[in-house]
């Protein structure tokens, strides 16, 4: 396979979506779902992100790779149908853990995942492997990586943002004036910089394959991506960056799920419904959203099957989700068939589904939300 220059041929791309974490960071909201199949924006949920991507990209093969929670992704997924990927030839296909060969077993982070599926990959034969996390909110061609690849004869192009944020939590890489990746840094406690990786890798196969296969030799665990494996590329092949412009979130923890809730009703997150890119899913089957005589509603995103009796400002009402009269939801995420009684105010909070809310105030801060499970109470 070719690593300089074009391919003579249109290159074969295999989509791989990362949906296997646990997603611990979320709390009592990731106890009974995969972090990927988390509600989003009242009608989506996260794992909508990448496979709207892909779909609106033109790419066809792609393989969810599932661990945690499985059931709650292949729910939603339906066969790939909502993203034209129900086809008798390349489409969606789902990897779970797997007993009986070479690869068996539960993988211990994201890059221990493709070195179990490599033999899969290697069977398949692409050009190009893009490796996708499902827990970012973005829009993005990936098309357009695939180019800046192909100019660059690139081993990996990694997509980066000019993060405005602490780095820290993050893949931090150094560029050169030609956006060649010089340095890269896995969650330091110093970040030399405010360039972040934005978890969309796209691999020359033949390097990503020989690099599994030498660090498993080197290696007792690959861990996630930044432990060994886009080290070892950096070090050893030509490894560039594509710039992400524009919206780029990573929802993986309360604070920022909230914080990309509340810019999508404040108009600045991307437009979900934008009709050149819109986000695709499975469609829901409930009645519209109802609006009583006496309730309020300023700046928010009520989802199919809502009933709003109360007041609701700058927040979004997931589906079948019941807000009485009396009670006040402010700068909050209402999940999916929650109830809020009378009386009860709730603000900078993400409520989980099926919670029944009662008492009185319920609240934290913009950087702190509360997280409410499904017991109606408080979490850890």
């Amino acid at each position: 396979m070719a690593q300089q220059g074009q391919y003579r041929h249109q290159p074969r791309i295999l989509a791989i979506v990362l949906a296997g974490g646990a997603g611990g960071r979320l709390g009592v909201l990731t106890d009974h779902r995969a972090k990927p199949a988390m509600p989003l924006g009242g009608s989506f949920r996260l794992i909508d992100i990448p496979l709207s991507n892909l779909h609106h990209s033109g790419i066809s093969d792609v393989w969810i790779m599932e661990q945690y929670q499985p059931k709650t992704i292949n729910d939603h997924l339906r066969n790939g149908r909502p993203w034209d990927l129900d086809r008798t030839r390349g489409g969606l296909l789902v990897l779970p853990p797997f007993s009986g060969r070479e690869g068996e077993g539960f993988a211990e982070g994201n890059a221990d995942g493709l070195l179990r599926q490599s033999a899969f990959i290697r069977d398949f034969a692409p050009d190009l492997v893009l490796v996708l996390s499902s827990d970012h909110l973005y829009r993005l061609d990936y098309r357009d990586v695939v180019d800046t690849h192909l100019r660059a004869g690139a081993a990996l192009t990694m997509v980066t943002v000019d993060f405005d944020g602490d780095a820290s939590p993050h893949g931090v890489v150094t560029v050169d004036d030609d956006g060649r990746v010089t340095g890269f840094s896995y969650k330091p406690d110093e970040p030399q910089s405010r360039i972040v990786a934005a978890e969309v890798f796209l691999y020359s196969a033949e390097a990503l394959l020989d690099a599994l296969d030498r660090l498993d030799g080197q290696q007792e665990n690959l861990g996630d991506y930044g432990h060994h494996l886009v080290p070892h590329l950096v070090e050893q092949h030509a490894v560039v960056e594509h710039r992400l412009q524009g919206y780029w979130r990573d929802l993986g923890t309360p604070a920022n799920y909230l914080r990309a809730h509340l810019d999508l009703v404040a108009g600045s997150g991307p437009d979900l419904a934008d009709p050149a890119w819109p986000i695709l899913t499975e469609p829901p089957h409930v009645a519209p959203a109802f609006v009583g005589e006496g309730a309020v509603i300023a700046g928010s995103l009520i989802a199919p099957g809502a009933r709003v009796h109360g007041t609701v400002r700058r927040s979004v009402i997931g589906a079948g989700a019941v807000i009485e009269a009396g009670a006040v939801v402010e700068d909050s995420v209402v999940l999916n068939r929650v109830r809020i009684g009378s009386g009860v105010s709730v603000r900078w909070a993400i409520v989980d589904s099926d919670a029944a809310v009662s008492g009185d105030r319920i609240g934290g801060g913009p950087d702190e939300p509360v997280v409410v499970g499904r017991d109606g109470e408080p979490g850890d």
